[in-house]
């Protein structure tokens, strides 16, 4: 009786000599794809916190407060602060962990409508920045008190187009003003931290006048607080609010004010 033309493979344990088939059959492949990934993912890693141990240092003890401020308007009113320091994620997150802010807003500043997209403004080339529309109570917190946390704390003032691993126009420091109140209480402010030689370099945060404010996509809101595990999150934004609370407890406050469950912007 003829041998069938494919004889199954000889069993584990079975008497007789090994199919030859089953001694010339390639093998399982080794999973070189899953090692692949996590030498990526280690190499990622790496990267990320070299680049911010590399990218100047953020101040280690609070900076004095400004010498002018904005006076606070009638009890009743609100005001606006918008400022641009890196990944919108970190500096928003430290507003929403300051007392007296109603709400804190990632969003961009710098550029037209027809540019304020995270992929069209992550290209460096809309004049855009990453920012934060600050609504605060004046009453509360005083705009200069809102700058002494934005030079302190949310981020590092004396970076050029960069914050930590982040490059390019779109993370640069600046002051978006809508008041020549604002204007001049942000300048002499400057002037008076560079005046302290506080920090390693001069200040390279810029100021320009408010044109518009344009909210950033939803998945952008509150990000550090859904995502305080991620690694950029536990490793460049995280820090700063404890360094709020740490450096500046009269300002903090434990539970954010969120952008989710507002009226819509």
């Amino acid at each position: 009786m003829p041998q069938p033309p494919h004889k199954p493979a000889q069993r584990h344990g079975a008497s007789g000599p090994p199919d030859s088939a089953a001694t010339t059959a390639p093998q399982p492949p080794s999973n070189i794809g899953s090692k692949l990934l996590v030498l990526v993912g280690v190499l990622m890693l790496a990267a990320l916190l070299y680049a911010g141990a590399t990218s100047g240092a953020r101040p280690s003890v609070a900076l004095p407060p400004p010498e002018t401020d904005v006076k606070a308007p009638s009890p009743s009113a609100t005001a606006t602060a918008v400022f641009a320091g890196g990944c919108f994620w970190g500096v928003q997150a430290v507003f929403q962990h300051t007392q007296g802010v109603l709400n804190a807003v990632s969003g961009y500043a710098g550029g037209s409508k027809e540019t304020a997209s995270y992929p069209m403004v992550s290209s460096g080339k809309t004049g855009h920045a990453e920012a934060v529309a600050i609504t605060y109570d004046p009453q509360v917190v005083s705009y200069g008190q809102l700058l002494q946390i934005f030079f302190s704390v949310a981020h590092d003032p004396t970076e050029i187009d960069r914050q930590g691993p982040d490059y390019g126009p779109q993370y640069r420091s600046a002051i978006f003003y809508s008041t020549p109140d604002e204007h001049g209480v942000a300048q002499q402010y400057i002037a008076q931290l560079d005046a302290t030689q506080l920090l390693a370099r001069k200040i390279a945060t810029t100021l320009a006048p408010l044109d518009a404010f344009y909210p950033a996509e939803d998945e952008h809101q509150d990000y550090a607080t859904r995502n305080p595990h991620s690694i950029y999150i536990a490793t460049y934004d995280r820090p700063k609010i404890a360094q709020l609370e740490a450096l500046l407890p009269e300002r903090f406050r434990d539970t954010p004010v969120l952008v989710a469950g507002q009226a819509p912007r």
